[in-house]
């Protein structure tokens, strides 16, 4: 699977970018033409300036597939599989037919509209092996998350452009990036509004760590959880039918 955002939409880290390179030297079209070409019965999604969204289900782990669903203009890529699905069924009130991508989408609404849970409890909801890369068009917001074991390969980096590349696939993600990418954190999930995150450590802040090639030249960092630091854990005192998007 393969996602591309712009910059107004999912800002790249800035310890993604290589200090050797300014990203890879594929655009965002080409980088899609190129997947298209290594790859056999391909889904792309154009969604105008803002993002683009491909997916194959061919050449897959039948353990670990890879699912797409459109529901009122959100737009998920999910990969692998959830344990506890029946459930998350039953705690967002879908139907027997409903799978991992709809339970995410559902998950990621509810929260949106609602906000009954922090979005860190939503994800560490989520038991099994996954990662998922959802698009809301109509609120223009990313919701990015891999589990906690980094179960599903699953990368991400910045292009020349600028853009926020995300991919199961290790050499997509080079030739778009270059040496501007990094394992996507296990254990955090990413968002429009509130950048890196981790659900396992909520409290604790994220900091890069150097990555190093085989030929010695700094690549995009490494982010893990930071055990000295902790967040501000202000909340701001809102009515219960506010819209809650803004604080996950």
């Amino acid at each position: 699977m393969l996602a591309l955002f712009e910059k107004s939409v999912a800002k790249s880290p800035e310890g993604l970018k290589s200090p050797h390179e300014n990203g890879g030297k594929e655009g965002k079209g080409d980088l899609l033409e190129h997947f298209s070409s290594v790859n056999s019965a391909v889904v792309s999604i154009n969604l105008g300036p803002l993002a683009s969204m491909a997916y194959t289900t061919q050449k897959q782990n039948p353990l670990l597939p890879r699912l797409f669903a459109v529901v009122d203009d959100i737009f998920c890529l999910f990969q692998g599989h959830i344990e506890n699905i029946a459930i998350l069924k039953q705690q967002y009130g879908l139907n027997k037919t409903a799978n991992e991508v709809i339970i995410v989408i559902e998950a990621y609404r509810t929260l949106r509209d609602r906000g009954p849970y922090p979005a860190d409890q939503v994800v560490r909801d989520l038991n099994g092996k996954f990662a998922f890369i959802l698009f809301d068009s109509s609120a223009k917001a990313t919701f990015i998350a891999a589990d906690a074991d980094g179960s599903v390969p699953f990368f991400w980096g910045t292009d020349s452009e600028g853009h926020l590349v995300l991919a199961d696939d290790v050499e997509i993600i080079k030739k778009g990036c270059g040496k501007s990418f990094a394992p996507f954190p296990k254990g955090c999930f990413f968002t429009t509004s509130k950048g890196l995150q981790s659900f396992e450590h909520p409290l604790n802040e994220l900091k890069p760590l150097v990555r190093v090639d085989s030929q010695g030249q700094v690549c995009g960092s490494n982010y893990k959880v930071d055990a000295e630091s902790k967040k501000d854990t202000g909340m701001p005192r809102v009515g219960s039918a506010a819209n809650w998007s803004a604080h996950y």
